[in-house]
């Protein structure tokens, strides 16, 4: 439709030669462009044309010709390899953000809606699939190996979830409870893998229906696997794309934590269906709607089909505190983030978009109530149905459902960045405990003394020793300081805030307070979630400075009767960066002791072989334990690792696949060359994605330098999958001091294949901070910043300039705790004192 009279056209098109255009006005004659100017810094093509252009509707045609490239980006060819082991090419889409551009010149934003008719001329053995069932499929007259398939029309939708796939393909089909067609698609001769994401998307269709009260809008729905994709998954409308290890199962080779990764995104992906397709942001900005509404609700969704998983307790660990990690930095940035120019759209596909966002949307519904959040979800679906929204727009469709002020508080959360650390204290007056609260900006340096002084609106809850899980009170702090009076509570009760760890902030006890607490971790009288948020404040608190390291050290001792998983999980994370830091130091011994003493308790009770009647989260915990005692070099853990290891090799055992990260980590990092062979040698002989990339993640762990320079070069080689190079080469910065300074020098070394390969995307973030995040001195920092002053990587300059805050946080922290620390490690192990 022009509607003003114009002589050009504008419209977005990258890496595309343009070979006629012509505008018919309806039931005129049609004109032909006499020019076409590409601005290819713009991604755009002006057509110009003889005559004026006037308004009214008509048709542009254009004849184009493309590439199929080779940058998981646009419409580009994925290499896979055939039962009888031939190399073929499958033709995929990836347009999210700014890439159908790459397919056919397009306006190519958010806002600007289409419905789209899509023709495929495919060779006819192959398998064609686009966002909409197939209508006709006829001979393609030209060539009679070759077929012309005809979909239906879309909706209305925005150009980055147009979607097509030409290759070969088996699929498992089911119809959902409420009639909707859904397959999945996996590689020829591996459809049974297919049946546990047909499973879980079958029951998760008419959950969300339910939810939203709105019907999925279209008549069928694919789940797909893509050999090369360098997302996990992307939710194009009708047609989901997948990693291979984000939609594929095999019950014997697959571990318990695929089973439920494979869930979360199957989840993630069926939830933007409605919320993103149907109702799309308006910009970018606004991108982290999408992504933390469908990072929070695929929990929800996974907790219905999966009770057994305690997924929200891992939703703690996974998202919330690894959003509050990055958003503690003075380079975090906030939730709405204006974006420009296409390179800034990769950058936001970040923790803070994914993660913080799907806490806040988390906090915000307990803070509404389900019964209101449901009802303020349909009023918004239901208004800006196949039309896009911003923010504003669902704070004002919750505000209406629930009666409260939504937009004031939300605010606070979306467009300051950073979150408050709350410091309380308490008085006991008579039968009544006096609490104190003061909010102040958390900063990962240490105390913040910033001119300004940011506020948060922050939903409260505080629970005492009589019940744990229940709200005692709950109250909105709208200012910076707060003074509250619990009634009826004694002198020997503890008191908790932030009750399940939901709301966006981490707490400070005073001393006493904290000591009445340290008991109900031990007793376990506090909820798993609870002993969970208590650890991690700590740990955050020292490593900002704000209390000593050895305090947490002996918190952590606390945990010897954990039970829990993910409790677990955090505790050994932390631990973690702990053992990181400690290894630039001549005491990184000592720290193995520690981890051996916390974790060899829960190892023995678990042992190796699963009991029965266990089930989900025994698995993923001795996986866990077992890869943690390894590695700290646990004398019988690594000789039975060794046993099972050479048994399985000999093919006289095979490993459970829950059993397989740990043993190979374990024997890797206390192997030689003879290890590496055979290890990549298993590597080789794997069918499974999920078997070569659990294989690739550990290889890092070996410790000889020569051994990690052949490791670095296998990264690059044609074995490893381009999205999984990044991996390798982190693994090998996190599996060992040495390994940190050869990925580093690996990096810089072949920065410009690497670059070529992952420009533009998110993968290029990622494999800087998986190289850079470790190092703790000042003069690595510089050393960084010079090199990417020097290569830069625009769609990673933020990830660049967090590493090397990151990088000063650790010296720093190192100067002012490594001699405590060590201190502390030496008299834990003195013999006690004669009295």
């Amino acid at each position: 439709q022009v509607k003003q009279a114009t002589n050009q056209i504008v419209m977005n098109c990258a890496d595309i030669d343009i070979i006629t255009a012509s505008y018919a006005p309806e039931g005129d004659e049609e004109v032909h462009a006499t020019g076409f100017n590409y601005q290819n810094e713009d991604e755009k093509v002006t057509l110009s044309f003889p005559s004026t252009l006037q308004k009214g509707t008509g048709t542009l045609k254009i004849d184009f010709v493309g590439e199929l490239n080779d940058k998981m980006k646009g419409f580009y060819r994925s290499k896979y390899t055939t039962p009888t082991g031939d190399t073929r090419y499958a033709a995929v889409t990836q347009f999210e953000a700014t890439d159908a551009r790459r397919a056919f010149p397009c306006w190519d934003e958010p806002a600007i809606k289409a419905t789209f008719d899509i023709s495929l001329v495919v060779p006819k053995d192959r398998v064609a699939l686009s966002n909409m069932n197939v209508i006709d499929r006829k001979p393609y007259p030209d060539d009679e190996n070759l077929v012309e398939v005809k979909f239906a029309r879309t909706p209305v939708m925005s150009t980055y979830l147009v979607a097509f796939v030409v290759g070969e393909y088996d699929f498992v089909e089911a119809r959902s409870l409420d009639g909707v067609l859904v397959r999945v698609y996996t590689p020829v001769g591996k459809a049974e893998q297919g049946k546990f994401a047909l499973e879980v998307a079958a029951k998760t269709l008419p959950f969300y229906k339910d939810y939203f009260n709105v019907p999925y809008p279209l008549p069928k729905i694919d789940l797909i696997a893509i050999a090369d994709f360098a997302a996990g998954a992307m939710e194009n409308w009708g047609l989901v794309t997948y990693r291979e290890t984000a939609l594929l199962i095999d019950p014997k080779n697959s571990c318990s934590s695929s089973r439920q990764w494979v869930a979360l995104v199957v989840g993630h992906e069926l939830a933007h269906q409605w919320f993103g397709n149907l109702v799309t942001m308006e910009w970018w900005t606004h991108l982290w709607l999408n992504e933390g509404f469908a990072s929070w609700i695929e929990y929800l969704c996974v907790d219905h089909c999966f009770p057994e998983y305690d997924i929200w307790t891992q939703f703690v660990s996974a998202d919330y505190t690894r959003a509050q990690e990055l958003d503690a930095l003075d380079n975090s940035h906030p939730i709405e983030v204006s974006v420009g120019h296409p390179s800034e759209v990769d950058e936001i596909f970040d923790a803070i978009s994914y993660s913080k966002g799907a806490s806040v949307i988390r906090m915000l519904h307990d803070y509404i109530g389900d019964e209101d959040f449901r009802k303020g979800m349909n009023l918004y679906l239901t208004k800006f149905q196949q039309k896009n929204a911003a923010t504003e727009d669902l704070w004002e469709s919750l505000e209406k459902a629930s009666g409260k002020p939504i937009a004031a508080v939300m605010n606070t959360w979306t467009k300051q960045m950073g979150f408050p650390l709350i410091y309380v204290e308490a008085e006991q007056q008579e039968d009544d405990k006096v609490l104190k609260l003061v909010q102040k900006k958390f900063c990962a340096s240490g105390p913040y003394t910033g001119e300004d002084f940011p506020m948060w609106m922050v939903p409260i809850s505080i629970c005492t020793s009589d019940d744990p899980t229940c709200a005692k009170m709950q109250i909105l702090m709208d200012k910076p300081e707060l003074t509250l009076v619990l009634k009826d509570i004694r002198p020997d009760q503890w008191v908790k805030l932030n009750l399940g760890t939901v709301g966006f902030y981490r707490t400070q006890y005073s001393p006493d307070m904290l000591e009445s607490l340290i008991p109900a971790i031990k007793d376990l009288s506090l909820p798993p979630v609870d002993r969970l948020g208590l650890q991690n404040d700590l740990f955050s608190l020292a490593r900002a400075g704000i209390i000593s390291t050895v305090e947490v050290l002996k918190v952590m001792e606390a945990f010897v009767n954990e039970p829990n998983y993910t409790v677990w999980s955090d505790l050994s994370c932390n631990l973690g960066i702990l053992s990181t830091l400690l290894s630039h130091t001549d005491f990184y011994e000592e720290i193995q002791v520690f981890v051996k003493d916390v974790f060899s308790p829960i190892g023995e009770r678990l042992g190796w072989d699963p009991k029965p009647g266990e089930g989900h989260l025994d698995a993923l915990l001795r996986g866990l334990v077992l890869g943690k005692l390894g590695k700290a070099g646990h004398k019988a853990t690594l000789e039975e690792a060794r046993r099972r290891f050479k048994d399985h090799v000999e093919g006289k055992h095979v490993l459970s696949a829950d059993l397989r990260s740990p043993v190979y980590v374990t024997i890797l990092k206390h192997g030689d060359s003879t290890t590496l062979d055979t290890m990549l040698k298993l590597h080789k002989q794997a069918d499974m994605q999920e078997e070569k990339n659990r294989i690739e993640r550990v290889l890092g762990a070996i410790s000889q330098p020569e051994l990690i320079q052949k490791v670095l070069t296998f990264a690059l080689s044609e074995e490893v999958r381009p999205q999984d190079t990044v991996s390798v080469i982190g693994g090998v910065a996190g599996g060992s001091k040495q390994g940190r300074k050869a990925a580093w020098k690996f990096v810089r070394d072949n920065w410009e294949e690497l670059y070529n390969r992952y420009q533009g995307g998110f993968l290029i973030s990622r494999l800087i901070k998986l190289t850079v995040d470790g190092f703790a001195n000042d003069k690595m920092a510089a050393e960084v910043k010079a090199f990417f002053e020097s290569h830069p990587a625009p769609s990673a300059e933020r990830t660049v300039q967090q590493c090397c805050e990151n990088i000063l946080l650790n010296a720093a922290w190192l100067k002012r705790d490594a001699e405590n620390i060590h201190q502390y490690f030496l008299q834990r192990k003195a013999p006690p004192a004669m009295v």
